[in-house]
């Protein structure tokens, strides 16, 4: 596992960012408000990230790449209800609680869009080695409407493009605490296209997808990998779950390009969701999908953000952690948060701020080669995906 600088990513990484992209904002009453991104890359500078990553200016998508994924009529939906907002009209998943419809919304939509797209592009193109946005990962759109605060699908317009540009295989893991259900619907028929989502089981929480016998389409058995988690899980049985599945596939699968998508509201902390990682366990993971871009995909790594809604205690110590990962300069996750980001905070925002990068998590598992509890939920749910995909892919799916 990697834990101190690496030779091999330096000058070749980037973050695709500038301070506009918060402009994707749903209101002050919204869960996902922007303060999360303007706080993680303050705490990423006052941490000396930024030093070791490339800053890339975000351009605005073309609707002629918005439409790669999604219908005209959704993006001209977008398009009219953002220059007129108002009350009382809900269209193609817009003007709902989740969704509410603002000025400027297709603007600053296709805006994150771009800076995915320029993330992609830069790692295909071998200008970056790795590369984020952690305004990306909008996961939860569809061709044909928005969803679950996602109004297009940035990550699935990235792959698309990939795919349009010469990629053979792409792999996408999704560790957000819901169902990737919009990317992987939009290539479950695409062999060419891996999705892996970890998510706390759908029938506790939205989409209410994602389950072990979702394996893909008919064209493409076993493009979809789900594992859906049981509530309560916290960083040693998620790190089971995840070592348990996504290397061995993703090492079979054999991408040119790994793409990952970070929502840290599988944290403890977070207010709409039901699992108990710590800040340490999702560096564990950011850790591991490093360290298998190396080895299945010669290190060519997208990573994008996605949710979280615990907006000054969690987020931008996770997205940091992931930035930092992602520069191949892994910060030390017992060192203290710098003083004046959290007098930023306090000033800013009337919030007091964690003192420290860590939650002290035990991110020690069990690996599933020493034996499968059946009593167990969480074993049960790992090896109702292994049993499920395993074989389409040629693997054992027994301990």
């Amino acid at each position: 596992m990697t834990t101190g600088p690496s030779e091999e990513c330096a000058g070749r990484t980037s973050v695709v960012f500038d301070p506009s992209l918060t402009e994707y904002d749903f209101g002050p009453e919204h869960p996902m408000a922007p303060l999360r991104v303007d706080l993680t890359m303050r705490l990423a500078a006052e941490c000396g990230v930024l030093d070791h990553l490339e800053q890339v200016p975000a351009p605005i998508a073309s609707d002629d790449l918005v439409a790669t994924v999604h219908d005209p009529a959704l993006i001209e939906a977008v398009q009219r209800m953002s220059a007129q907002p108002g009350p009382g009209e809900e269209l193609r998943g817009l003007g709902t609680d989740d969704n509410p419809v603002f000025r400027g919304m297709h603007h600053a939509a296709a805006h994150i869009v771009g800076a995915s797209h320029e993330a992609f592009r830069r790692v295909w193109t071998g200008e970056s080695l790795h590369s984020a946005n952690v305004t990306g990962g909008l996961h939860h759109a569809m061709p044909d409407r928005a969803s679950g605060f996602c109004v297009y699908n940035d990550v699935a317009i990235g792959i698309r493009w990939l795919l349009d540009n010469g990629a053979q295989r792409v792999a996408y893991v999704d560790v957000d605490v819901h169902h990737g259900d919009g990317v992987e619907a939009i290539f479950a028929d695409d062999p060419r296209v891996l999705t892996i989502s970890l998510h706390e089981s759908g029938q506790f929480l939205f989409p209410g997808t994602g389950f072990p016998d979702d394996t893909g389409g008919p064209d493409a058995p076993g493009s979809a990998v789900n594992v859906a988690l049981p509530p309560g899980t916290s960083d040693g049985g998620w790190l089971r779950a995840f070592h348990a599945v996504v290397p061995p596939l993703l090492r079979e699968f054999g991408p040119d390009v790994l793409v990952t998508q970070h929502g840290c509201d599988s944290h403890a902390d977070d207010p709409l969701a039901h699992l108990m990682l710590s800040v340490d366990g999702q560096r564990a993971a950011y850790l591991a999908l490093h360290d298998l871009a190396h080895e299945v995909a010669g290190g060519r790594w997208v990573a994008t953000g996605g949710g979280g809604y615990s907006l000054v205690q969690v987020v931008p110590r996770a997205w940091t952690h992931l930035l930092a990962v992602v520069a191949g300069r892994p910060l030390d996750a017992a060192q203290p948060v710098p003083d004046a980001w959290r007098e930023y905070t306090l000033e800013r925002y009337g919030a007091d701020a964690p003192r420290r990068m860590t939650d002290a998590g035990r991110t020690s598992y069990r690996p599933w080669e020493e034996g499968y509890d059946p009593g167990a939920w969480l074993d049960r749910a790992v090896h109702a995906t292994r049993m499920a995909v395993f074989p389409l892919h040629g693997l054992d799916p027994q301990p």
